[in-house]
Order: structure tokens, then C-alpha cells, then sequence
């Protein structure tokens, strides 16, 4: 490493601990006032304020969602993009620790662009709502945020260190059945039962489950079972919830289920509708280079990183659809043992603990430091879209 870039880390380090204090507020701030998805209006308008204070040209309303924002200062490449996430969850506040991911993105932004001379590129800090729900980085990409960043970097608190995420894709399906409604006693024989169509293709999706690959599932809910009992139900519905390794082997999934819910619907005397419910999350893809970078810089502040554990799977994100477009990471560093999960009361508690404070100081001086390398090394940033492009041709 150059002397030069050392020099940038020291000062990435320095500006780090001067202000740690402000965002431990900000993190604490977000803790005691959670909002959800497509709500966090508190939030959007809190960090926004911290990058505009900093001299960021600070845009609101991205890609139509009033909730995000794209703070810029620069404007030439290279660019990278940190990213900050700050809905809660309904009834359990943060406890996804979306409130570290806000502070550390909003520090290394603030970080970098303080240790670095002007010209050294862009840094974009992008206000990411509804992660758990929603999609705004899938609408973000869409509308082309990440068209000119070289990187997009974020990490994510949990109960593993690990230098990788193993997150599927995911998407969910209503499905609904359509029947004809009779009277049970006085004419059973005229109708056409929707509600037992729909639990039909449960038992089919139990059948399939059990030779599904790795890591694939389908989990479904019935949203509309009938009105009355003395009436044979005419519709029917249900939610479903896919996810798979990759995206292409969540596609398959989805055929899959059309497939058997079409079946079904021939089996019975229905008809069926197959529409998809949400936005589709993609798998994540890691950029190994710029991974291992991270993960050297956070060693520094005695966490070390190792790769995932085969077989153990996280859940999925909207990161995956920024990581198809661009080199990317998401690594989780842990905030509570092993033993614990996210998505609990005790890891809200968790996210605003002693151990949480130790850990955003400690992600947002190595995304800083990452950050700062990638802008300033352009054998990093070839390293970077080398190992993303066969990986994009490859899971796509």
C-alpha cells in the first residue's frame, strides 16, 4: 500500500473519531423513532440534513420515492456509492439494525469526502428506503441511480461475522381461484369449490418442497378463504412467498408454481390467476475483491471476518438487484452471539447496546477506508468489475 494511501486512511481513522459522538446520536436518534417502510420521513430528513451541514448536494425524492434521497459531492468518475437503510419493522422498531446501517453509511460518506482532496471523484450517499419491504434500491436501480458508480458499498449488524452475505432472491405470488358459489346442502352439486382448489395446490407445494434444491422454498398464506360457512366458497387466494439461490433459480421456482396452480385448476373446475405481488429481490453478489478489502480494514479495529458457513442462508435483500449492476458488498458483522437472531426484541435491544456503538465506529472507518480506495486505486476498481462481469453473465 502507498504511503499516500495510508495517509488517507489515518485521516479517514481521525475523522472517524471525531465523530463518533454524532453518529452515535444519529444511530440512537433512528433507534428511539422507528418508521416503516415507505415512512421513514423523520429519518430521510434527519441524514439529509447531516450531508447537507457537510457541503453534499442533497436530492430528495429519488426515483419517485419521498423517502430517498442521493447526497452528492463530486461529480467526475470514479464513484462510489455509500448506502443507508432506516426503516424499521412494524412492531419491533429496529430490529434489523437498520439504524447502524444509516450511521455508518452516513459516517464513511462523511469521512471519506473530508480525507480526500477535491477532484478524487464522487461520493454518493443514497438514502435507500423500505428494505424490508417495498424495494427502493430495486427502484433505485431502475431508475438508474447506480448507472455511473463504480462500487456501492453498505454492511449490515448481525450475529455472524462474516465477510459475505449469502442472500437469495425472493418474490412473492397471489394466487387466486375461481369457483362457483352454491349452497352446500340445498345444491352441493352446482358448486365449484375455490377454497378446496387453493388448499389442493398446498398439498401439491408440500409434494414439490421436498425436492426442491437448496436453499429454494415456498411459503404461502390463504388471504381469502370464503365469506360463510353455508356457502361454497367462489374465490379463493393466496400469498406465496418465493426464494431461491439465485435468480435464475427463482424463475424456475416461479414457473414451478404456475405449473402446479394451473394443474390444479384443471383438476378442480376453476380457473386461476397467477400474478406476481412485489417487487423481485436478486441474489446477492459479492465482489470479492472489495470484500476482502473491507474485511482487511475492519481487522484493524479487532474484528475479524470469515466467509459465510456453507449451507446457512440470511435471508434476502434489495441489495441483491444493485450487486447485479455494479461490484458491491455486505458483509454482516455481529452485534449480539450467535445464539441470537435479527428480527427480535432482543436484537432492537441489541442495535443501540455498548457492543452496537463498538461496531459502527469500527464498519464505518473500514467503508470509509474501502471507499477511499476505490476511488484512488484503479487497479482495485479494474480488480472489482473483473470478478463482477462473468459473475452477471454466469447468475443472470
Amino acid at each position: 500500500m502507498s504511503q499516500t494511501a495510508e495517509a488517507v486512511h489515518r485521516r479517514i481513522r481521525a475523522e472517524v473519531t471525531d465523530r463518533a459522538e454524532d453518529l452515535w446520536r444519529v444511530a440512537t436518534t433512528l433507534h428511539a423513532d422507528p418508521e416503516p417502510a415507505f415512512a421513514e420521513r423523520r429519518a430521510a430528513a434527519l441524514l439529509g440534513e447531516e450531508l447537507d451541514r457537510a457541503g453534499f448536494r442533497v436530492q430528495p425524492g429519488t426515483a419517485g420515492m419521498p423517502t430517498a434521497f442521493v447526497a452528492r459531492s463530486g461529480e467526475s468518475r470514479p464513484s462510489v456509492a455509500l448506502l443507508l437503510e432506516y426503516d424499521a419493522l412494524p412492531g419491533l422498531g429496529h430490529a434489523c439494525g437498520h439504524n447502524l446501517i444509516a450511521a455508518a453509511g452516513l459516517g464513511a460518506a462523511l469521512a471519506v469526502r473530508a480525507a480526500l482532496p477535491g477532484g478524487a471523484g464522487t461520493v454518493l450517499a443514497v438514502g435507500t428506503p423500505a428494505e424490508e419491504g417495498g424495494g427502493g434500491k430495486v427502484l433505485e436501480a431502475e431508475a438508474g441511480v447506480f448507472d455511473d458508480v463504480d462500487a456501492a458499498l453498505m454492511f449490515h449488524p448481525g450475529v455472524y461475522d462474516w465477510s459475505r452475505a449469502p442472500l437469495t432472491a425472493q418474490e412473492q405470488y397471489r394466487v387466486g381461484f375461481h369457483g362457483r358459489a352454491a349452497h352446500p346442502t340445498g345444491n352441493p352439486t352446482e358448486g365449484v369449490d375455490a377454497l378446496a382448489a387453493l388448499i389442493e395446490l398446498f398439498n401439491v407445494l408440500s409434494a414439490l418442497g421436498r425436492r426442491l434444491p437448496e436453499a429454494s422454498h415456498i411459503q404461502g398464506i390463504v388471504t381469502q378463504g370464503g365469506t360463510a360457512t353455508n356457502l361454497v366458497p367462489a374465490y379463493a387466494e393466496g400469498l406465496f412467498g418465493l426464494r431461491a439461490a439465485t435468480t435464475t433459480a427463482l424463475d424456475s421456482l416461479a414457473e414451478q408454481l404456475g405449473t402446479c396452480a394451473t394443474g390444479v385448476a384443471q383438476a378442480t373446475g376453476t380457473t386461476v390467476t397467477v400474478e406476481r405481488a412485489t417487487v423481485r429481490y436478486e441474489h446477492f453478489r459479492d465482489s470479492r475483491p472489495l470484500s476482502d478489502r473491507f474485511a482487511a480494514h475492519l481487522e484493524r479495529s479487532g474484528i475479524r471476518l470469515s466467509p459465510p458457513r456453507p449451507g446457512v442462508y440470511l435471508g434476502s435483500s434489495d441489495i441483491g438487484n444493485v450487486s447485479g449492476r455494479v461490484p458491491a458488498i455486505h458483509p454482516f458483522v455481529a452485534i449480539m452471539d450467535e445464539g441470537g437472531s435479527d428480527h427480535t426484541p432482543e436484537f432492537a435491544a441489541a442495535a443501540v447496546s455498548a457492543r452496537a456503538r463498538d461496531v459502527l465506529l469500527a464498519a464505518t472507518e473500514a467503508l470509509a477506508c474501502t471507499a477511499a480506495d476505490i476511488l484512488g486505486d484503479a487497479r482495485l476498481r479494474e480488480a472489482a468489475w473483473h470478478a463482477h462481469a462473468p459473475a452477471g453473465a454466469r447468475d443472470r
